[in-house]
C-alpha cells in the first residue's frame, strides 16, 4: 500500500476505532438514534458509480454516516439480546491481522503458511478449556457459527446412521467404499438400507436445528416429542426408546445444552448422558450436542456456587459430535463457531472435495492436520482461528472462568430482583425459592409483567431507555422478556443496578431493591 490517500484513510479508520473503544463501557451507546439511522439510510449510495467515488469520500461516508447508525451489541455489556458476546481486546488485535493478511484457510499447506497449524492449535486449546480429551476429537473445525456446526453434526449423524443400517443389511460387501450417503445420495442410500424415515429426537430444539434438518433433507417435521412434559426440556427415556425402536427408522438424538429461552440444561449429570449414550449404542443412533452457549459450563468446576450449572454439561464427552458458538462463548468477532466429532474421517466422507487435483495438499501431512475444506461446509474460509487463539492464550482458563462467573452472578442478581418484585413473574415458574435462583440460573433471565397491558409493551419500554437492550419472546403462549448476559465486560453489581433503575423508571411502580 503505497498510495498516500489509502494510508491516510486507513489511519483515519483506525483512529475512529480507537476513539470508539476508549469510551468507558458504561457510556457506550446500545442503539443508534432514529435520526442517525434515517440519515444513514438517506445517504446510502443508490446506484453503482461509473468512476467510483474514491477512497476519501467512501471513508468519510462509512465513518460519518454508516458507523453512527450501527448498534453497540459488541461494545456495551448491557446489550442483552440474542446471547450476543462482545470482542475481547486480544481477539480484536488478532482480527486486525486477519484482515491485513487475508488468509484463505482451506488447504493444509504447511510450507506456505502457518494458518492451518494455528487453527489446529486453537481448536486444541479450546478443547482443553472445555475439559475434553484433545485426542478423542480428531474431526474438528471452525465454522461460521452454531447453525453451520449443527448442519455438519446432523450431516455426519445422517451418514453414520444410514451407513450403520447399510452394514446390517450387508449391502457393502461388493462396493464398500462407495456405498454411502456422500457418494450415492440420500434417497439411494435409504433405499439400499431399507430406511423409510429419519428422525431427530430432542427436547425444545433451537430453530437453527430445525433449519439444519430442512437443509439436509430431513425436514422440519422430523422431531417427534420425547420430553417428559409438553414443551419440557428433560428426556422421557421410555418415549425416547419407543421412538428409537421404530422399524425402518434411523435416529439422531440431540442434547440441548442450555435452552435458548431459559438457559436451562436438558441433562443434569454424567449419568443422564450415559443413559442416552447407552440407548444410542443399542439402537445405532448418533448422539449430537447443540451447545451454542452452554458448553463453557464445563470449565466452572464443582464449587458449591456453580455445581448445578457444571452438572448440566457433565458427560458430554460421551457424545458423537458437538456444535458451539465461539462468538458467544469466547467473545471473539462474528462469525465464528466450532464443531467437534469423535469419529475420525466421517466428516470427510460427507464434505470432501472430489476430483479437484488443484486443491490437493500433496498427500497425507506428517502433522496429521486435515485440510479444513474437506471436513466442513466452506471451500473458502476466513482465518477465524487467529482471534480464538489470541484470546485463549491471552486470558487463559482463569480469565474465562472469571468472565463466565461474572455473567452468572449478574444473571442471578437480576433474577432475584424480578423474583422479589410485586409486579413481575420470574420464569419458568418452577423457580419458587431464592435458593433455587441462586443455584439454577445460568446466564439468562426470563420474566414478564403480571399486568397484561404492561407486559405487552414491556420490551419496548425497557429498550426505549437506551440504557439496556432486551429481547422479546414467548413462554407458554404468553409474551415474555429475556435478558441474556454474554459480554466479557459484565459487572454484576453495576449492571444489575442499571437494570433495576431502568425498570423502576419505565414501569413506574416501586419495588424492593436488591440489597
Amino acid at each position: 500500500m503505497e498510495n498516500p490517500s489509502d494510508i491516510s484513510c486507513l489511519n483515519r479508520s483506525q483512529q475512529h476505532a480507537l476513539e470508539t473503544l476508549s469510551k468507558p463501557a458504561r457510556t457506550q451507546g446500545i442503539l443508534p438514534q432514529a435520526v442517525q439511522i434515517q440519515k444513514a439510510s438517506n445517504r446510502l449510495v443508490s446506484s453503482l458509480p461509473d468512476q467510483g467515488n474514491g477512497i476519501e469520500t467512501t471513508t468519510a461516508h462509512i465513518l460519518d454516516d454508516i458507523a453512527p447508525a450501527l448498534n453497540g451489541q459488541a461494545l456495551s455489556p448491557r446489550y442483552y439480546s440474542f446471547v450476543t458476546g462482545g470482542v475481547t481486546p486480544a481477539s480484536r488485535v488478532a482480527e486486525g491481522v486477519v484482515t491485513t493478511y487475508d488468509q484463505n484457510v482451506h488447504v493444509h499447506l504447511p510450507e506456505t503458511t502457518i494458518a492451518t497449524a494455528v487453527e489446529d492449535r486453537a481448536l486444541r486449546l479450546l478443547l482443553e478449556l472445555l475439559d475434553f480429551e484433545v485426542e478423542a476429537w480428531q474431526d474438528r473445525t471452525f465454522t461460521t457459527g452454531a447453525t453451520a456446526s449443527n448442519i455438519i453434526g446432523l450431516a455426519c449423524g445422517r451418514e453414520y446412521v444410514i451407513n450403520g443400517a447399510l452394514q446390517k443389511r450387508k449391502k457393502q460387501e461388493t462396493n464398500h467404499a462407495r456405498l454411502n450417503v456422500g457418494e450415492i445420495g440420500l434417497l439411494a442410500a435409504c433405499r439400499a438400507a431399507d430406511i423409510t424415515d429419519i428422525q431427530i429426537l430432542t427436547t425444545l430444539p433451537h430453530s437453527s436445528l430445525k433449519k439444519a434438518a430442512s437443509i439436509l433433507g430431513l425436514g422440519r417435521a422430523c422431531f417427534p416429542r420425547v420430553s417428559e412434559a409438553e414443551d419440557g426440556l428433560e428426556f422421557d427415556l421410555k418415549s425416547l426408546e419407543h421412538q428409537l425402536n421404530q422399524p425402518h427408522t434411523a435416529s439422531i438424538v440431540v442434547i440441548s445444552c442450555a435452552e435458548v429461552n431459559t438457559g436451562k440444561f436438558a441433562t443434569h449429570s454424567y449419568g443422564d448422558v450415559k443413559a442416552l449414550r447407552s440407548l444410542c449404542d443399542q439402537y445405532g443412533a448418533w448422539l449430537h450436542v447443540d451447545a451454542a452457549f452452554g458448553l463453557v459450563a464445563r470449565m466452572l468446576g464443582s464449587s458449591e456456587e456453580f455445581r448445578y450449572i457444571h452438572r448440566g454439561a457433565e458427560g458430554l464427552e460421551l457424545a458423537d459430535s458437538i456444535a458451539g458458538d465461539a462468538h458467544k462463548l469466547l467473545n471473539v468477532p462474528y462469525d465464528c463457531g466450532f464443531f467437534f466429532s469423535r469419529h475420525v474421517g466421517l466428516a470427510q466422507k460427507v464434505f470432501q472435495n472430489p476430483n479437484a487435483a488443484y486443491l490437493s495438499s500433496g498427500g497425507p501431512s506428517p502433522d496429521q492436520i486435515q485440510s479444513p475444506f474437506n471436513i466442513g461446509l466452506e471451500n473458502s474460509r476466513r482465518f477465524r482461528a487467529l482471534p480464538v487463539y489470541a484470546t485463549l492464550i491471552s486470558y487463559g482458563r482463569a480469565g474465562y472462568q472469571d468472565m463466565l462467573q461474572r455473567q452468572i452472578r449478574f444473571a442471578r442478581r437480576t433474577a432475584l430482583y424480578f423474583f422479589r418484585h410485586q409486579d413481575f413473574d420470574l420464569l419458568p415458574q418452577d423457580l419458587i425459592r431464592e435458593d433455587d435462583i441462586k443455584r439454577e440460573i445460568y446466564i439468562i433471565v426470563l420474566f414478564r409483567a403480571k399486568n397484561d397491558v404492561l407486559n405487552s409493551t414491556l420490551v419496548r419500554r425497557l429498550n426505549a431507555s437506551s440504557q439496556i437492550y432486551v429481547s422479546g419472546t414467548t413462554w407458554q403462549g404468553r409474551q415474555a422478556c429475556r435478558i441474556a448476559a454474554a459480554n466479557w465486560q459484565v459487572d454484576p453489581e453495576r449492571d444489575s443496578t442499571v437494570i433495576q433503575d431502568v425498570v423502576e423508571k419505565e414501569t413506574v411502580r416501586p419495588a424492593h431493591f436488591l440489597t
